[in-house]
């Protein structure tokens, strides 16, 4: 488990804020650049703490950012899709077991340094498509006549913004009264912003009203808002937050166990490393395919998405406690086959189950703060399994572990209907 894969989940919550102050897309430009400048200055290092800096600490601070706005932006472009468009983004993420060739390739015809530069190069295009995130701001008309405040509004789908931040912010709703204009009176508008505040504005050419602050003010609100999100505690009130992170903490302290131990158990059984390395391969492509497929299904919404990814992670343990009977390649296989199936139908799930469960919370926060306790497993599964190996001179503790692990995930999530009724309750 390198360093930067923990790093890129424990700055969560550092994330959230960040993104809230300087917006989604030029914390996703500065993430590109913090990974490209890891790789960069790594090319001129000198000893391992060096290395511990420039290509654990800074390249994983930048996946932090770059991951937690790519997972919040997916959720204000899609709704009715949001399983399929979030498989089909993280899909790519199953087909890393392509980087350790190219990455060897690399260092074979340009030495590690030469390597290490042109990673950064690479990962320098992830300022242009950071770029493409373009703020969503959600416009609602009403072509009916406008008898009160109390006037319903109708979403007429989403709409680009011209400022940097999101409209989730402060989110404004004209709406035109036409039985007013064929009667040759003035248009009328409401703005309503997140305050609740609401302003009506009569004139011949004005079909919205623009909210007017200066500059003082605008700082002054925003240093309050940062202070205020950072001694928030609303979310620690919220039953749905332990139900998610508790899957999620002890679902990432299981993934990364048979991942690490696959090949080195077929090792121990006498397996070809050219027969092994096939097997990180299959698992790899399965995993993308199956989150593919697993969103589809999702999004037909035959059933909560929460049970599909219960399910999952269920079939998951199932799955890594009947490992250490896989004692030949066929049978490694066969555990390979199913084990990337069932965990790419719950990976894809994850976000879209979080949306669904973040009740009244922000998304960046709810993620942000799941994030930092899973980051905990990320960094504690690997040693773990580890010790377990030492200690029993055989990898079948490892699998038992991670299937207990995957189990134990999945017991939150029975707990939602009485979350859900106390919601009720509230409401």
């Amino acid at each position: 488990m390198g360093m930067d894969d923990c790093v890129s989940f424990f700055p969560g919550p550092l994330v959230a804020i960040i993104c809230d102050i300087l917006g989604e897309k030029t914390t996703s430009i500065l993430g590109a650049f913090l990974v490209t400048g890891g790789y960069l200055v790594s090319s001129w290092a000198t000893s391992i703490p060096f290395l511990c800096v420039t290509m654990g600490l800074l390249p994983g601070l930048g996946s932090a950012f770059l991951y937690q706005v790519a997972s919040v932006v997916i959720t204000k472009y899609f709704k009715k899709r949001l399983a399929l468009s979030t498989a089909i983004a993280r899909s790519g993420m199953g087909l890393t077991f392509l980087l350790a060739p190219f990455t060897k390739f690399l260092i074979d015809l340009y030495d590690w340094t030469g390597a290490l530069i042109l990673l950064g190069a690479i990962t320098l295009n992830l300022v242009p498509s950071s770029m493409l995130l373009r703020p969503v701001c959600i416009k609602s008309e009403n072509n009916s006549a406008i008898e009160d405040k109390g006037s319903s509004l109708s979403a007429h789908g989403p709409d680009v913004c011209g400022t940097e931040t999101y409209c989730d912010k402060t989110q404004e709703s004209t709406i035109k009264d036409s039985t007013m204009q064929k009667a040759g009176l003035p248009s009328e508008c409401l703005i309503v912003s997140q305050n609740q505040n609401e302003e009506f504005c009569n004139g011949p050419n004005g079909n919205r009203l623009l909210l007017k602050s200066n500059e003082e003010s605008d700082k002054k609100a925003t240093w309050w808002t940062c202070q205020q999100k950072l001694l928030d505690i609303s979310l620690f009130r919220n039953p749905f937050f332990y139900i998610f992170t508790w899957s999620f903490l002890l679902s990432q302290l299981a993934y990364f166990i048979p991942t690490f131990h696959l090949v080195a158990r077929a090792k121990t059984l006498g397996i070809d490393i050219m027969d092994a390395s096939y097997l990180v391969s299959v698992a790899g492509i399965l995993e993308a395919v199956s989150q593919i497929i697993s969103g589809w299904v999702a999004d037909q919404n035959w059933i909560k998405k929460y049970h599909y990814h219960k399910s999952y992670l269920i079939l998951c343990g199932i799955t890594n406690l009947l490992a250490p009977l896989a004692t030949t390649f066929p049978l490694l296989m066969t555990y390979t086959i199913c084990f990337a199936i069932f965990a790419g139908g719950y990976l894809a799930l994850i976000l879209p189950v979080l949306v669904d469960l973040c009740w009244n919370s922000t998304v960046h926060r709810f993620l942000g703060f799941a994030a930092f306790f899973a980051g905990m497993a990320v960094l504690s599964g690997p040693p773990i399994a580890g010790w377990l190996y030492d200690y029993t001179q055989t990898y079948n503790g490892s699998f038992y572990f991670s299937g207990i692990c995957y189990l134990l995930s999945s017991v939150s999530f029975f707990f939602v209907p009485i979350a859900e009724r106390w919601k009720n309750s509230l409401t």
